[in-house]
C-alpha cells in the first residue's frame, strides 16, 4: 500500500496470522513430538473445534456443516479423543504443560447435546491436562442451542464466558443475512444465559446487511444494551464466495464500503457513549467486566494446541492445521477423513515459520497493532533487537501519512492505532502481509 489512493476500507477480516489459505501440504509430516520439541508449555491456550450448526448463515465461510446424520458427533468425539490423546503424549512430560486459557468454537459448539458437552469437557480436562474450572473458558453459541441443559453443563465445567451469534435484533434482517430466528427466540435464549450465571455475555452483531439503516442498526444496538453484556463485538458483513449471499452477487463497492464505514462508527460512538471500552475494531467491553484471558493477539510466544478438523495450531517454527475448504461437499469430505483418522501423530497442512526471519515480527505487529492498546515498542524491541519503525518503515510511514496512528503515542513507548486507523483496521492488516503469504494465498484455489 504506497499509491495515494484511499484503500478499500473493507478487504479482509485479519483474525491470525498468517492465514489458513497460506497453508500448505507440509510434505513428509513431520512428527508432533519434534514440532513441540523445545517449545514453551507453560501457558498455552486450547482450543476445541466442533463444525456443526444447526442452519449456515448466508455470510458464512468458517469450517462447519449443516447437521450431523448417523451418529456423526459420536464419531467425531471419537476421533477428537484420538486426537487429544496423540498430542498429549507428543508433548511428553520432560517439562510441565499449564494451559492458560481454553476455548470451545466452531460451527457451534452447543450443536452438541448437554451430554456431548460433559464429553467434550472430559476431553479437554482428563486427555490434555487443562482444568477448566481455574483458566478462561469461552465457548460459542446460537440462540436455538443456547438452551438450559446445556447452559448448565458449560456453567458447571466453569465457562467463563459465553459468545452468543445474535447478528440483528430486526427479523427482517436476518431473514436478509439468511440467518432464520426471530427476536423473541433470540430474547429467550440471553435469558437463559443470564440465569445460568456464565460471567461474561458476549453478543455479536453485524452491520452492512442489505436494507440495514442507521436506525434500525441502533435498534439492534439497543436491544443488545438492554441485556447489560460484557462484551460486544460489531462485525462487518463480508460476502464471500461459495457462500448463501456470495452466490446472489455482492453489493456495489463503493456504496457498501461507505454504508458500511458510517454505521461502524454509529455504533462506536453509541457504545463509547454508553461507557464501553473499545478494545478492537471490533470489540466493545463493558467497564469492570472480568478478562477473558489471552486472545489470538496474545499468542505470540506462548503457543496454541487446536483440536478438531477446522483447529489450527500454533508454535514458534510452524503453524499447522488439518485440510481447509468452504464448499459444504468438501467440508463434509473433510469432516469424514477426520472421523476415521486412527494416527493424529504428525502435523500434514502448515506454514513453516523462520522464528529469526520476517513473519515472527510481521505477526507480533499486526496482532498488537489490531487492539486499541497498540504496540509495546520495548517488548518488540527486547524480542527482535529492533524496533517497529525499523523493520517496517515503509508500512508504518504509509499509515502514519493517511492518519491511521496515534501522533499522541509517538513517544517510543507506545504504537497505536487513531480512531480513524482502528476504522480501517481491515484495510491495515492485508497492508502487513508479507509478499510470501500474499503469493500463497493468491494461489490458493477455494474449494
Amino acid at each position: 500500500m504506497n499509491d495515494d489512493a484511499a484503500p478499500r476500507p473493507y478487504q479482509n477480516y485479519v483474525y491470525a496470522y498468517p492465514h489458513k489459505t497460506a497453508y500448505r501440504p507440509l510434505g513428509e509430516a513431520p512428527a508432533l513430538r519434534d514440532v513441540w520439541a523445545g517449545e514453551r508449555r507453560d501457558a498455552l491456550s486450547l482450543y476445541l473445534h466442533v463444525p456443526f450448526c444447526e442452519v449456515r448463515c448466508g455470510f458464512c465461510n468458517l469450517f462447519t456443516r449443516i447437521g450431523a446424520p448417523d451418529e456423526l458427533t459420536s464419531r467425531y468425539l471419537d476421533a477428537l479423543e484420538r486426537q487429544a490423546v496423540a498430542v498429549r503424549e507428543a508433548l511428553g512430560d520432560a517439562e510441565p504443560v499449564r494451559f492458560a486459557a481454553a476455548a470451545f468454537g466452531g460451527g457451534t459448539p452447543t450443536f452438541l447435546t448437554a451430554g456431548e458437552l460433559e464429553r467434550l469437557c472430559d476431553i479437554a480436562e482428563k486427555r490434555m491436562g487443562a482444568d477448566l474450572r481455574a483458566v478462561p473458558l469461552s465457548v460459542e453459541a446460537s440462540p436455538a442451542t443456547a438452551t438450559a441443559d446445556r447452559l448448565a453443563v458449560l456453567a458447571a465445567r466453569g465457562a467463563t464466558r459465553l459468545s452468543l451469534g445474535v447478528q440483528s435484533f430486526v427479523d427482517e434482517e436476518a431473514r436478509a443475512a439468511v440467518r432464520p430466528q426471530h427476536r423473541a427466540d433470540v430474547e429467550a435464549a440471553l435469558g437463559r444465559i443470564r440465569d445460568a450465571g456464565i460471567p461474561v455475555l458476549n453478543i455479536d452483531l453485524i452491520y452492512g446487511i442489505d436494507g440495514q439503516t442507521e436506525e434500525s442498526w441502533r435498534h439492534s444496538l439497543r436491544a443488545a444494551l438492554a441485556w447489560r453484556p460484557e462484551e460486544l463485538y460489531l462485525y462487518p458483513l463480508y460476502v464471500r464466495p461459495r457462500t448463501g449471499l456470495g452466490r446472489r452477487g455482492q453489493p456495489g463497492e463503493a456504496e457498501w464500503d461507505a454504508q458500511r464505514l458510517r454505521l461502524y462508527r454509529h455504533g462506536r460512538d453509541l457504545l463509547l457513549a454508553e461507557g464501553y471500552e473499545q478494545v478492537s475494531m471490533r470489540m466493545f467491553r463493558r467497564p469492570g467486566a472480568p478478562e477473558r484471558g489471552p486472545g489470538d493477539h496474545a499468542c505470540q510466544t506462548d503457543g496454541m494446541i487446536g483440536l478438531g478438523c477446522g483447529a489450527r495450531s500454533y508454535t514458534s517454527r510452524l503453524h499447522y492445521s488439518f485440510d481447509y475448504a468452504v464448499d459444504m461437499s468438501e467440508i463434509r469430505t473433510i469432516i469424514d477423513r477426520y472421523t476415521e483418522t486412527a494416527d493424529f501423530s504428525r502435523a500434514h497442512h502448515g506454514f513453516r515459520v523462520e522464528p529469526d526471519g520476517d513473519e515472527p515480527r510481521r505477526r507480533h505487529l499486526l496482532q498488537s497493532l489490531l487492539q486499541a492498546a497498540g504496540l509495546d515498542v520495548a517488548e518488540y524491541r527486547d524480542r527482535f533487537g529492533a524496533g517497529p519503525g525499523d523493520d517496517f518503515p515503509a508500512e508504518l510511514g504509509d499509515f502514519a501519512r493517511r492518519g491511521w496512528l496515534d501522533g499522541a503515542a509517538a513517544d517510543e513507548r507506545t504504537l497505536r492505532l487513531s480512531p480513524e486507523g482502528l476504522a480501517h483496521s481491515d484495510a491495515l492488516g492485508p497492508a502487513l502481509f508479507s509478499p510470501a503469504v500474499r503469493s500463497a494465498m493468491a494461489a490458493y484455489e477455494p474449494r
